[in-house]
């Protein structure tokens, strides 16, 4: 019996995907709810299970291709096994005149794949530097740079040898979450009427908190005690100060939300993405602080649902970890306002008349003037840092 194998519902708004990755080949066999391909959409990524077992006669997708949602992508013989499987070529138009990627059971990346059939290597004599071995385009470069000739003779007047590979170029389709990204960049920039007011904290009354309890901390709670749970704290207290900033426009009439669903913005190999903190006006320092660590771990290891990704109210982007002095964040559609954290950097400051040495952070809000007057943006800024100035007064929540 045959059982066809199909783009599952990907999410609310979402009707296509691309086809990141297979993990099985033709002539596998594979158990029910054992993993059979990848899926990249606009916000997560989907692994798609194979719903009988048997084996796999037939791949009708390439790694790279665009696929909708009800789409047969693979198709199981389940009273087939695997020692008596005649594997049929994917019905795949096969393109022509140009080199075909190359065929190889060497794992790697669709981009290594690509670039090989380009360049003519064979994946079967290239060593892969990735994950578990995985071939990446960089090894594949490498392997089609041709080895260095001696000169027959040396020249009286040597002539300027430029290496082969020194202009080189590549051009590599953009994944689907980037162009998303992209898009709503772009968006950003065209709807909003968007500007960025700055000020600067000074931590020393947090990281001496952070220096008396970081170890009785983890110890009670099982996470470390970071910065973003201050902050946090302290945005939630501002929003609750100045709603119009946890609003968003929807046409003519605003919308004030009085719950605070936080975005925390998180790198991934693949792109920004920005997961939401439910409720962080009701959790503990130690909530906040396990509830980034989960966020941020499902994020590197592409396992964030959708359901974590949409909704937020506000969100918060630490550019400081990448040593980032100041930088002017953009909004994160349809919020009206986002937190830029820093570096933090001894700086002299004067302080009742005498120069001391404090750590220093410029803080950045960027925000929507078609509905936060620029006053209040700027009295935000300044309850954020009053509050981490005061850190004592988070516990009091004024």
């Amino acid at each position: 019996m045959n059982v066809d194998i199909k783009v599952p519902i990907l999410g609310e708004s979402i009707v296509e995907g691309t086809l990141a990755r297979w993990h099985k080949k033709v002539g596998d066999a594979i158990n029910a709810g054992e993993i059979i391909a990848d899926l990249e959409t606009d916000k997560v990524n989907i692994e798609v299970s194979a719903s009988a077992a048997g084996v796999i006669t037939a791949l009708h997708k390439n790694e790279g291709d665009n696929v909708a949602v009800g789409e047969l992508i693979a198709s199981i013989d389940t009273a087939a096994s695997a020692a008596s499987a005649t594997p049929t070529p994917a019905p795949v138009a096969t393109p022509a005149p140009v080199a075909a990627p190359v065929a190889s059971d060497a794992p790697a990346t669709p981009v290594a794949r690509n670039v090989a059939a380009d360049t003519g290597v064979d994946l079967r004599t290239v060593s892969g530097s990735g994950p578990d071995g995985r071939i990446t385009k960089n090894d594949v470069i490498k392997a089609s740079a041709p080895a260095p000739v001696a000169p027959a003779a040396p020249a009286a007047v040597p002539a300027p040898v430029v290496a082969n590979g020194s202009r080189r170029e590549e051009r590599v389709k953009m994944s689907r979450r980037r162009q998303t990204i992209a898009t709503r960049l772009v968006q950003a920039q065209q709807t909003a009427a968007m500007l960025t007011t700055f000020n600067e904290v000074d931590l020393t009354r947090v990281m001496d908190i952070r220096k008396r309890k970081k170890d009785s901390f983890k110890e009670h709670n099982g996470v470390g005690l970071g910065f973003m749970s201050f902050f946090t704290k302290a945005t939630v207290s501002a929003l609750k100060a100045f709603p119009a900033i946890n609003a968003e426009i929807q046409g003519d009439e605003i919308l004030y939300k009085y719950f605070y669903d936080i975005g925390i913005a998180v790198s991934t190999p693949d792109g920004l993405v920005v997961p939401v903190l439910r409720d962080a006006d009701n959790l503990s320092f130690a909530g906040i602080e396990k509830g980034i660590e989960s966020l941020a771990k499902r994020a590197r290891d592409n396992k964030l649902g959708l359901a974590d990704l949409t909704g937020g109210t506000f969100t918060i982007t630490n550019g400081g970890v990448f040593g980032s002095m100041m930088s002017t964040p953009i909004l994160n559609m349809p919020q009206v306002g986002i937190l830029g954290m820093h570096k933090i950097q001894e700086r002299a400051m004067v302080m009742n008349g005498q120069i001391v040495i404090r750590p220093m952070m410029y803080i950045a809000l960027s925000y929507d003037h078609r509905i936060i007057d620029g006053a209040a943006a700027v009295r935000f800024l300044v309850h954020i840092k009053d509050l981490l100035e005061d850190p004592d007064s988070l516990l009091l929540e004024f």
